[in-house]
């Protein structure tokens, strides 16, 4: 039998180039999510950001409680 140490010893082959092609796959994914980061986070850090300006200026007697309530309202919605 010519070849018969070998007869079914390829079967992990295609197994290997798929996991290949997945690792290709998320680390493409894992690039673009480091230098694209979603925009709903963004405007959530933006969103937290403004809330905190809002506190200090209330702390520091800037704006009344009720002017910061309309700010935090707007800001929630």
């Amino acid at each position: 039998m010519m070849g018969g140490q070998f007869y079914g010893g390829f079967w992990w082959m295609p197994l290997t180039m798929v996991f290949f092609w997945v690792l290709i796959g998320l680390g493409i994914y894992l690039i673009i999510r480091a230098f694209f980061p979603s925009t709903s986070l963004r405007s959530e850090r933006e969103s937290n950001r403004a809330m905190e300006i809002a506190k200090e200026r209330l702390a520091r007697g800037e704006i009344t409680i009720e002017e910061f309530e309309r700010i935090k309202k707007s800001l929630l919605e």
